[in-house]
């Protein structure tokens, strides 16, 4: 449905992409929807009508992904969440005059929990102004935290000189999302992206994700990591604390723990 890069709707909101059972979910409703052309010829041929001329089932599929867009007007893509659906429904909105509510029979690829709104929120809202605002959430709403870091990461921002020292605040670390989420903040500030897993965490180290190889880390506070982050999760469990340094040795980054 029109170009690959054409956007279907702006929406006010989503109903089926935050949810607790996502096993549940069986259908995807835009609220307070603006429809573009795309979306628009899906729900004309709705209105048309299977088996009439331009009513036909396929004239009314989509295929999207989701964007969150901040309140400046930047849109940033929600990681892994798709949408490949049919139109079955219309209606006029309660949100405004002239929206309209779309209701698709599929759910989104990859919901999120209802907790994790407040990310998406803060980010809405122009992003966390101060680090540390992940400490209190669990593994599950940390690796939303990261979801979100990731999709707002400005790609257009030049990386720090090469040589330059962080200060990893490892107080919070707790687990291996939070270890993510302090680097991330470590090199890029409140709510920054450096990783979230042991191949994108090599991947920003080789440049264009805030910091120009090689530098080195000040991790304050190891020993919370050292603690927690240690061996008995099994086969493909998290990466323990021995395992991070390993590989940020592996790039080549001076570590020195505090």
């Amino acid at each position: 449905m029109g170009g690959p890069d054409a956007a279907i709707a702006v929406c006010a909101d989503i109903d089926g992409l935050f949810t607790d059972s996502p096993l549940s979910v069986r259908e995807t409703t835009l609220l307070g929807c603006l429809p573009h052309p795309p979306l628009s010829r899906a729900l004309d041929a709705l209105a048309k009508g299977a088996g009439n001329p331009g009513g036909a089932l396929h004239r009314r599929a989509i295929d999207a992904f989701l964007y969150s867009v901040d309140r400046n007007g930047v849109a940033d893509r929600l990681v892994d969440s798709q949408l490949r659906a049919s139109v079955t429904g219309v209606r006029p909105s309660v949100l405004a005059a002239g929206l309209v509510d779309v209701t698709l029979d599929s759910a989104i690829s990859e919901t999120m929990p209802s907790s994790a709104r407040t990310i998406w929120d803060l980010w809405h809202a122009g992003g966390p102004t101060e680090s540390g605002l992940w400490a209190g959430c669990d593994r599950e709403l940390r690796h939303h935290w990261l979801g979100a870091a990731l999709a707002h990461h400005r790609a257009d921002v030049r990386d720090k000189p090469a040589g330059r020292t962080y200060e990893l605040d490892g107080r919070h670390i707790t687990d291996v999302e939070g270890f993510y989420c302090a680097i991330g903040e470590a090199v890029n500030g409140p709510g920054g992206y450096f990783g979230w897993n042991g191949a994108a965490l090599h991947a920003c180290v080789t440049g264009r994700w805030g910091a120009e190889w090689p530098f080195r880390l000040i991790w304050r506070d190891a020993e919370v990591a050292r603690t927690h982050l240690v061996a008995g999760a099994g086969p493909g469990g998290p990466a323990t604390f021995d395992e991070i340094l390993q590989w940020l040795a592996e790039d080549q980054i001076e570590v020195e723990l505090r």
